[in-house]
């Protein structure tokens, strides 16, 4: 099936590789700054902080420039209405949106996705930055940490591929399948004549979004990349992507992902792969790197106890697979930079064909999520060494696990992570869990 699968012919020379928070920043504000004609950006969120509010100037100033510039960000919906976890009032960052926009004499287009009626149901984790004929890909939000505007920073992939077709089909699927839909709703309307989308318009939504593919003539043959998008259980192409991937791989896989909890198909391919004697890499972050996990010394929420959780289900899949590690098929990477976190994901099979994506390779993206991501079938092995330089950096700050108990038990955990965790288990919540986690 890979092999029968479509893309846009791709030149050696026109993909890059960022590797840094500050590259992807740099890049972004360049691209935008030059742009002649079109500017799509599609993110969870963009947020009400230093970084965030400089991309937002840097998007005005180009607008003000060029009147003619057509400029559209996409974000979730409910995630920009409401503030940060644990915050209350009305702190979201529309309000940023509402003063900016409207002061401007030439306001640009922000537009809230309602993926599901409600966020934890699901939400738009669309990526792609689109500027005229360029596409910057990454799985970053635009805020200070993914743009390291402070010391802290969160760790993802970012490439920069220059390509018409591919930015004309990524953008033509916005503005067909998104943009025009009578649930997304402007960001940016003075709150005294607000106008809310349709209840049943929001639940309706998703039924469209299942129905979003990107359009391109294509080739068969020769180095080509292919952008899909997929949501929901049924006909999600994104996910039978990934499964053709591991099933379909001879040799040897590359799998990045920050929460580490696969959908039982994915788990099950792989354990199969690595069963055909075939070798998995696997880069997850350690508990520490992840973006929800509470320090000892700060004070505890309960959704501090979500890094934990994972690191479960990590220690699960190591138990299980063993055999494995001790064989050297399964080698599992625990990345961890002082007090940074770690967002990456995508799959490499065979050094030939790589995913590179937004989606977590969980059930919540499985199932809940919009999310897309590209292909890039390299038949002549023209981006080999690149991708291997890729994966060297990532790997620079990962400890391999040799053996599953080098995990944490529950018993080692924090108090308060240890009464939550029980209590889960008390109320045998674990599958629900696992399903929107």
């Amino acid at each position: 099936m890979l092999d029968k699968l479509g893309g846009i012919a791709l030149p050696a020379d026109a993909i890059r590789w960022l590797l840094t928070p500050a590259a992807l920043k740099a890049e972004l504000l360049k691209q935008i700054a030059n742009a002649k004609r079109a500017i799509t950006l599609a993110a969870l969120y963009l947020e009400d902080d230093e970084a965030g509010r400089e991309v937002l100037a840097a998007l005005m100033a180009a607008k003000a420039a060029r009147p003619e510039l057509d400029v559209t960000i996409l974000v979730d919906f409910h995630r920009a209405r409401r503030g940060l976890i644990g915050h209350k009032g009305d702190s979201g960052n529309y309000l940023m949106y509402q003063k900016v926009v409207n002061a401007a004499e030439h306001p640009i287009n922000i537009l809230g996705v309602p993926v599901k009626s409600r966020e934890f149901m699901g939400v738009l984790h669309l990526k792609g930055f689109i500027i005229d004929d360029t596409v910057i890909y990454s799985g970053a939000s635009l805020n200070n940490i993914y743009l390291h505007q402070g010391e802290k920073y969160r760790f993802d992939r970012y490439h920069v591929i220059e390509s018409k077709p591919l930015a004309e089909s990524m953008r033509n699927m916005v503005m067909e399948y998104i943009a025009s839909d009578r649930a997304v709703t402007s960001l940016t309307q003075d709150k005294a004549i607000e106008k809310l989308p349709e209840k049943n318009d929001v639940r309706s939504l998703k039924q469209r979004l299942a129905k979003a593919k990107y359009r391109f003539s294509g080739t068969k043959t020769g180095n080509r990349i292919t952008p899909v998008v997929g949501l929901g259980r049924k006909k999600n192409k994104l996910n039978k992507l990934v499964i053709d991937l591991v099933s379909q791989s001879q040799r040897s896989l590359f799998i990045c992902t920050p929460y580490f909890n696969p959908p039982y198909i994915l788990s099950r391919a792989l354990a199969k792969h690595l069963r055909k004697g075939k070798r998995i890499d696997i880069v997850v972050g350690d508990k520490t790197a992840n973006d929800f996990y509470i320090p000892p010394e700060e004070t505890f929420s309960t959704i501090g106890a979500l890094p934990y959780m994972y690191e479960q289900s990590l220690r699960k899949f190591a138990k299980r697979q063993q055999w494995a590690i001790d064989a050297g098929l399964l080698n599992i990477h625990l990345w961890k930079h002082d007090r940074n976190s770690y967002h990456l994901k995508g799959i490499s099979a065979d050094d030939r064909l790589h995913l590179i994506t937004g989606s977590n390779l969980n059930p919540r993206a499985w199932a809940l999520d919009l999310e897309n991501g590209l292909l890039l079938q390299d038949e002549t092995q023209a981006w080999t060494e690149q991708f291997k330089q890729e994966q060297a950096h990532i790997l620079e700050h990962t400890e391999r696990l040799y053996h599953y108990s080098q995990i944490d038990t529950l018993n080692n955990y924090p108090k308060p992570v240890r009464k939550i965790m029980n209590r889960i288990r008390r109320l045998r919540a674990d599958f629900l869990l696992r399903r929107i986690l």
